[in-house]
C-alpha cells in the first residue's frame, strides 16, 4: 500500500547526533567514521577534543533550542505541526523518531535536515538515513509511510540574514579599530568527493561553490567586498587531498600579509557541533593569540528568528502535500536527480 496525496501532519528534524558524556565518546565516534579509513591517531586525537568537554557535544542542547524556538514560530502561525527528533549517528537514532510519529498516527513527516548544503554528507546521507530507518522498519510497517526531506537552503534569505547578523555581533565584539578580516569557514570534504556533489547540467553545483557563493551573500548583506573561504575538520587519511586551506593555516597566511584582526563566519554549520567548539573556538582561537591577531567567532545561525522562520517558510511550501523538483527535495530516500551527491569510487588498494 503508498501513501496518497494530502497534507503532511508532522515534521522530522534530523541531524547528525552527538555524544551525551564520556562512555558516548566512543561509540559514537565509530558510528560516524564506519568504513570511512580514518586513521586510528586520528580517532584517538578526536576521543581528546570531547573530552575536554567532558564527552558531551553541544550539538543536541542545541537542536533542542532550535526545535523550541520552532515549535514557537509554528504556533505564532496557527500550525499544529508536532517535531519529532531524530539522528544519524547517536540518540535519539532516527529510526526510533520514525517508529515514535508513526505510532502517534502520523504516516506524512516532512524532514528537516541540519544542512544546508549539497553533496553526500550534506544531503544524500540524510536521504539514506530516511531510506534505513524505513528498511529497519520493514514492511508493512514502512508501507504506509510518506517522508519528504525539505531541499536543500544555503541560499535562501533567511539563512543568509541570520548569518549577517552574527558577523555584525562579531564586528561589536571586536570593538573599534582597522576592519577586520572577513573569513567564512566550512568542513571540509575529499577533492574527489566535491567533484561529485551535484550535477552542474541538472541545475546543482558544487558543495566548495555552493559554500563560497553563500559566503558571497553574506558579506554582500555586510556590504563587504573582499573576505575568504577557507575549510576546517578534515579528518581522511594524509595522503587523500582535501579541501584546502585550513582554517589555521589561513590565520598564519593573514598574520604575515600584516593583517591583526579576523572575524571568522562558520557558514558551514547551522548550530554548534564539537568541531566549531574546538577548531574555531580552540585551536583557531589559539593560533590568532600566538599570532598577536585579534579574534572574534561569529555565532552559527541556530535560533536566530530570521532562521527559525525560514525553516517554518520551508515547512508552510511543502505542507500541502505539493510535489516539488528542487535540490534535495525527494521521498522516502529517493534522490532529487539521478546520480546526485554521490561518493566517488574508492581507489582499490594494491
Amino acid at each position: 500500500m503508498s501513501v496518497g496525496a494530502g497534507e503532511f501532519t508532522a515534521l522530522l528534524f534530523l541531524s547528525f547526533g552527538g555524544p551525551d558524556g564520556p562512555a558516548d565518546v566512543r561509540p559514537f565516534l565509530e558510528n560516524v567514521t564506519r568504513g570511512r579509513g580514518v586513521p586510528p591517531e586520528r580517532l584517538e586525537e578526536v576521543v581528546e577534543h570531547y573530552m575536554h568537554f567532558d564527552g558531551v557535544s553541544p550539538i543536541n542542547r542545541l537542536n533542542l533550542d532550535m526545535i523550541a524556538a520552532l515549535r514557537g514560530e509554528l504556533r505564532t502561525r496557527g500550525a499544529n505541526l508536532p517535531i519529532y527528533f531524530g539522528n544519524r549517528n547517536w540518540t535519539p537514532y532516527v529510526t526510533d523518531a520514525v517508529t515514535a510519529l508513526r505510532a502517534d498516527g502520523h504516516r506524512r513527516a516532512l524532514v528537516f535536515p541540519t544542512s544546508a548544503w549539497g553533496g553526500y554528507s550534506g544531503c544524500r546521507q540524510y536521504h539514506e538515513d530516511l531510506a534505513g530507518a524505513l528498511a529497519e522498519l520493514g514492511a508493512p510497517v514502512s508501507s504506509d509511510l510518506l517522508l519528504r526531506k525539505l531541499p536543500q537552503y544555503w541560499d535562501r534569505p533567511g539563512f543568509t540574514a541570520a548569518a549577517a547578523a552574527a558577523v555584525r555581533r562579531a564586528q561589536t565584539e571586536l570593538g573599534e579599530g582597522t576592519p577586520a578580516r572577513l573569513v567564512f569557514t566550512a568542513h571540509s570534504i575529499p577533492l574527489a568527493a566535491d567533484r561529485t556533489a551535484g550535477p552542474p547540467e541538472a541545475g546543482g553545483q558544487l558543495y566548495s561553490t555552493q559554500v563560497t557563493a553563500a559566503s558571497a551573500a553574506v558579506a554582500a548583506a555586510l556590504g563587504i567586498d573582499d573576505f575568504d573561504v577557507v575549510w576546517q575538520s578534515r579528518s581522511g587519511p594524509p595522503q587523500v587531498p582535501w579541501l584546502e586551506p585550513d582554517v589555521c593555516d589561513h590565520l598564519e597566511a593573514l598574520a604575515d600579509q600584516g593583517v591583526g584582526r579576523v572575524i571568522v563566519c562558520p557558514i558551514g554549520f547551522i548550530s554548534d557541533h564539537l568541531e566549531v567548539v574546538w577548531d574555531l573556538d580552540t585551536e583557531a582561537r589559539e593560533t590568532a593569540e600566538r599570532l598577536g591577531m585579534a579574534y572574534a567567532r561569529a555565532d552559527t545561525v541556530g535560533t536566530d528568528p530570521a532562521f527559525i522562520a525560514m525553516i517554518a517558510d520551508l515547512i508552510e511550501e511543502y505542507v500541502d502535500g505539493a510535489e516539488s523538483s528542487a535540490l534535495g527535495c525527494g521521498d522516502n530516500g529517493t534522490l532529487c536527480r539521478p546520480g546526485c551527491c554521490e561518493l566517488p569510487p574508492r581507489p582499490q588498494r594494491r
